[in-house]
């Protein structure tokens, strides 16, 4: 594993690049409602939040939560999501899409603490029902949608855990 934990972040937002889009293609092509372009860029916006935290995931899968992976968070954070020139005012957007990863953060968060651990065998299911919840807006999102987002995310929390430890 990378022992600088900035220098790992940096890393796992490399993979989260390659790979995410990917992921989101796939799911798009597979489970998506039909929609417009703007149904389209909402559920890429959402699938950025879940793929995001699944790389969250994987850092602490793969060292722990303590401020090293707290560290490692913010630079993966800083990679994709962009930091702020030092004085520079953050735009609208930017603002937007940052409240947008914090919300899902702490609604995927709480719905990973229910149940304890007899909630762990269903978490994949219930992260991807949310998902798929905000992915399909006001439609209601099918269970393919729900179960194949689930399914994408588990991999990738495996993958970004895989990732992590793999990477000197």
């Amino acid at each position: 594993m990378i022992a600088d934990p900035a220098r790992r972040g940096r890393a796992l937002a490399g993979f989260y690049a390659a790979v995410a889009p990917r992921l989101f293609h796939d799911l798009a092509e597979s489970a998506l409602p039909a929609g417009d372009g703007a149904a389209l860029e909402r559920a890429r916006a959402e699938w950025e939040c879940f793929a995001l935290y699944a790389c969250v995931r994987g850092l602490v899968a793969a060292g722990g939560f303590n401020r090293e992976t707290g560290a490692a968070i913010e630079a993966l954070h800083e990679e994709t999501l962009g930091s702020l020139e030092p004085g520079a005012p953050e735009t609208a957007a930017a603002a937007g899409r940052r409240a947008l990863v914090a919300r899902r953060y702490a609604e995927y968060g709480a719905i990973g603490q229910e149940g304890g651990a007899a909630g762990a065998a269903t978490v994949a299911r219930r992260l991807g029902e949310a998902a798929a919840r905000h992915m399909a807006a006001h439609a209601d999102p099918a269970d393919a949608l729900a179960e194949l987002a689930g399914a994408l995310h588990e991999q990738l929390v495996e993958g970004a855990t895989e990732a992590v430890r793999a990477a000197e």
